[in-house]
């Protein structure tokens, strides 16, 4: 019986990880918090009517049954100043009935209460006049929400930073608003009322290393913008934190823009994909229903989507991952686990064209899927073997649903004797080996070309149960072995101890002037193609360069004998950019990417900045080394 034939898998990225910190277990939002905020659509002018109204769609839409419970009314709901009695109350003249009347009015549709407030001497505003927040007056203002009947508080960031004088944003504050939040989860604790916290700081001071044991979700990221280019750029950030989410504490990527008219009908499915399987809250943000405007019937279709839903809503609480990136051919692969052994996979097309595009599904962990489900129409394939094709539309995403899967490497042939040939798409062509089949099983090793187009053609008389690939050991190549050249500032930068995993070495300031280069020997089996693990450094986190055209992401490449393949490699980062050793600079990730190039015996293989003269990314990704298989 053949059982192990010598194979490459692909991994996921890998992250340098940290000890997860402490977390909120207040019994809330065990699954992702689901609901309507008016901030996207309404900006910082609410009022009563727009609130019963969408509040009142929640429920006749069919929303509310979906889970969209939670109603919060963003910024501009208040006045310049407290009260007599040093209290926050409401605008009269656009919440004439006052917010514990609003609060009822919620509660009396079977929905929950959300108010806002901030951590600052005042709270953000998009026009209109000045309003008090809640910076010094923590407890007053926790009473008075829990004495409302709130159910939720969204707590904002906006003139926060004492130091500068309390500007209206500061993306680098001398201290971390870490503490302001304390201060406020402190005194939502001594009200008795269990509220629903959620933390936005737009990701300043990296929060998922401290507000986990504070909020319920905290933003990740600044704010989203009305632009398709804000997806990927939230995306990049979100990367290396996913293993942050968990049940009652999840990664907020901002409230949802599905229905403000914004991206076309693929955009909005993948913004809805995304933000679902990496367990984002999930917050309407258009307008449902008003007086002027209600939501379109595909835009609510998107949001309906009971497949997608339930991927946000499992009871496993897990985020996809990043698993592949192919940047020179414009898309991504992310996956992650479901309860009941499920999986979801989401192949998205960064795009401005249609390509016709191939799921493999060793990129997700597997080699055989008994059935694979798309999200968007509810067609079920059977016993997928390898990949999945499909045409998939600028900016959208193929969303599938994985079952009864086996692993990547694993060939099962139900013990089904084999007599006449047998063909796997697994092995190269063109080679031949003669076994010996009088034992229960045999391992070989045997040559293959790197990527999907591998056949094995078995001729025997035994039974075969199953063929089982292994991956091969890989040759790791330190920056340190690598000659910079060029005449810009690349060079090797000795990182604080513990950091720039594993050689504590990196090569930085890559740009489109510098290379480094080393010679790589190959035999004659390891010509074409073979599989790379990029180990990198990427900190550029787009907070104050978020409303422009900030990715979160750097560029660099890999050439192999002057065939150069490009990656646009996410954030890395997982301590502060602000006040941690190096910044974020010394947290190194490992991404996979197939090289194209590689002849028999010497390789000139050059690491650089190919192309980063033509965008806004004129320095590269740190460097810390390549593994080749």
């Amino acid at each position: 019986m053949l059982s192990s034939i010598t194979i490459l898998t692909l991994p996921a990225l890998i992250l340098a990880s940290p000890t997860l910190h402490k977390r909120l277990a207040n019994g809330l939002a065990l699954t992702p918090p689901m609901g309507w905020n008016s901030y996207n659509h309404y900006n910082c002018a609410p009022n009563q009517s727009i609130i019963h109204s969408n509040a009142e769609a929640l429920v006749s839409l069919g929303l509310a049954d979906l889970g969209y419970t939670y109603v919060t009314t963003d910024c501009g709901w208040t006045i310049p100043h407290r009260t007599a009695d040093n209290k926050l109350t409401w605008n009269g003249s656009l919440f004439p009935a006052g917010f514990p009347a609003l609060g009822q009015y919620i509660h009396d549709l079977g929905l929950g209460f959300g108010v806002y407030s901030d951590g600052g001497v005042q709270m953000c505003m998009t026009g209109g006049v000045n309003q008090t927040g809640s910076l010094g007056h923590e407890a007053t203002d926790a009473e008075t929400f829990a004495s409302w009947g709130a159910d939720l508080l969204k707590y904002d960031n906006c003139y926060s930073s004492a130091e500068k004088d309390f500007p209206n944003v500061d993306y680098e504050p001398l201290t971390s608003p870490h503490q302001n939040y304390v201060n406020m989860r402190n005194a939502l604790d001594a009200t008795g009322k269990n509220l629903l916290f959620q933390i936005c700081d737009w990701g300043v001071d990296f929060p998922s290393a401290w507000a986990p044991e504070l909020g319920n979700t905290w933003r990740v990221t600044n704010d989203i913008i009305p632009n398709w280019r804000t997806i990927f750029r939230i995306v990049n950030q979100v990367v290396p934190q996913t293993d942050h989410a968990g049940p009652g504490r999840w990664l907020d990527l901002d409230m949802l823009e599905v229905g403000n008219n914004i991206f076309t009908h693929a955009e909005e499915q993948t913004h809805f994909a995304l933000w679902s399987i990496l367990k984002s809250p999930l917050t309407i943000g258009c307008a449902l229903n008003d007086s002027f405007t209600s939501v379109s019937a595909s835009s609510l279709a998107i949001m309906k989507n009971e497949n997608v839903i339930a991927f946000n809503q499992d009871a496993l609480g897990v985020s996809a991952n990043l698993t592949r990136r192919y940047s020179d051919e414009g898309y991504d692969v992310w996956s992650g686990p479901l309860s009941g052994n499920r999986t979801v996979a989401a192949l998205v097309n960064w795009n401005n064209h249609s390509i016709d595009a191939t799921l493999d599904l060793p990129d997700v962990g597997f080699q055989i899927a008994g059935w694979v489900r798309d999200a968007w129409t509810n067609e079920t394939r059977k016993n997928v073997m390898t990949s999945c094709k499909a045409s998939i539309e600028a900016h959208g995403t193929l969303l599938l649903e994985l079952g009864e899967t086996v692993p990547a490497g694993v060939y099962q042939l139900d013990g089904a004797p084999v007599s006449s040939p047998c063909n796997l798409k697994v092995n190269k062509q063109g080679s031949s080996y003669q076994i010996s089949t009088g034992q229960s099983s045999v391992t070989l090793p045997v040559t293959l070309i790197a990527g999907n187009n591998n056949t094995l053609a078995i001729s025997t008389t035994s039974p075969i149960e199953s063929i089982t690939i292994t991956p091969p050991n890989g040759t790791f190549y330190p920056n340190t072995a690598f000659t910079i050249s060029g005449p810009g500032n690349a060079s090797h930068i000795t990182c604080v101890p513990g950091l720039c995993a594993p050689l504590g070495v990196k090569i930085g300031d890559l740009s489109p002037n510098n290379s480094a280069s080393l010679t790589i020997p190959a035999s004659a089996k390891a010509v074409g193609s073979r599989y790379v693990e990029l180990t990198y450094i990427n900190n550029d986190v787009a907070i104050s360069t978020s409303w422009g055209e900030g990715r979160n992401a750097r560029n660099i490449t890999i050439s192999v004998n002057n065939q150069t393949t490009r990656l646009e490699v996410p954030l890395s980062g997982r301590s502060s950019e602000l006040y941690s050793a190096m910044k974020g600079w010394g947290d190194s990730a490992v991404l996979g990417v197939l090289v194209d190039g590689w002849k028999e015996g010497d390789n000139e293989v050059v690491v650089g900045n190919v192309g980063g003269e033509k965008g806004v990314q004129s320095l590269g990704a740190d460097f810390v080394g390549l593994k080749v298989f």
